[in-house]
């Protein structure tokens, strides 16, 4: 009788929600910071809204490119390390059985039963136990460079618009406090609906996210507080 597996995990989750995450929190960050190291220099405001949507356009060019070259050198290298494995099966299937069945022995079962695993598995799929079990790769962490690349970028543009809008909302006499207060508003939420997504804390993420939020715009501020050149 065959059982199935009805428990509901996280971990399918991890490729895009680290994306996601990591372009939508960039765009906040990068985009308010950009925007209060400007204010801070007296820019007027014409020039603060071109400055942000310029960081908004090429910023999410290069979550694009980053996160499909970054991604794309490790498929390539999960790929290098699939044909090679698949020229050992086919060169000497017993060694690799051999092998499979010591990692199980390391993992605790005993070197009969291991054998009679490593024996069944690979007679099932040899090179889809060889990679999950010896080389780490498995369908859910497996690179997605597109998937990345689009997921970064989207959510990076998404990011930057929140602090666009608050320019073009707020007064023009005082953009510091309000971009910078709902840019830590809006990190806030993307840290608790990350942390929740994932199945962490909420309030660790919410946290996290917003701490290094306000150094970086507190940063950007001083800066251009600091040489007050208008861009």
């Amino acid at each position: 009788m065959l059982l199935y597996h009805r428990e509901t995990h996280k971990t399918h989750r991890v490729g895009w929600l680290r994306a996601a995450v990591l372009g939508a929190n960039d765009g906040i960050v990068s985009t308010a910071s950009l925007i209060v190291g400007i204010a801070a220099s007296h820019a007027a405001h014409h020039d603060i809204v071109l400055a942000g949507v310029a960081g908004l356009v090429a910023g999410a060019m290069s979550m694009a490119a980053g996160e499909y070259v970054s991604v794309s050198s490790q498929a390539d290298t999960e790929q290098a390390d699939l044909r090679r494995e698949r020229r050992e099966l086919a060169e000497d299937g017993e060694h690799e059985k051999k092998e499979l069945a010591a990692i199980y022995i390391l993992r605790g079962l005993d070197p009969l039963l291991a054998g009679q695993v490593a024996e069944q598995l690979m007679k099932h799929d040899a090179l889809g136990a060889h990679a999950r079990d010896e080389l780490g790769i498995s369908e859910t962490g497996s690179a997605r460079p597109v998937q990345a690349a689009l997921t970064s970028a989207a959510t990076f543009a998404v990011g930057a618009v929140l602090p666009l809008l608050i320019v073009l909302l707020a007064p023009d006499t005082d953009l510091i406090v309000p971009v910078s207060s709902a840019s830590l508003l809006f990190l806030t939420l993307l840290g608790m609906l990350a942390a929740y997504s994932g199945g962490a804390s909420i309030m660790k993420g919410a946290f996290r996210v917003a701490f290094w939020g306000a150094l970086a715009m507190g940063l950007t501020a001083a800066v251009g507080s600091a040489f007050g050149t208008v861009v």
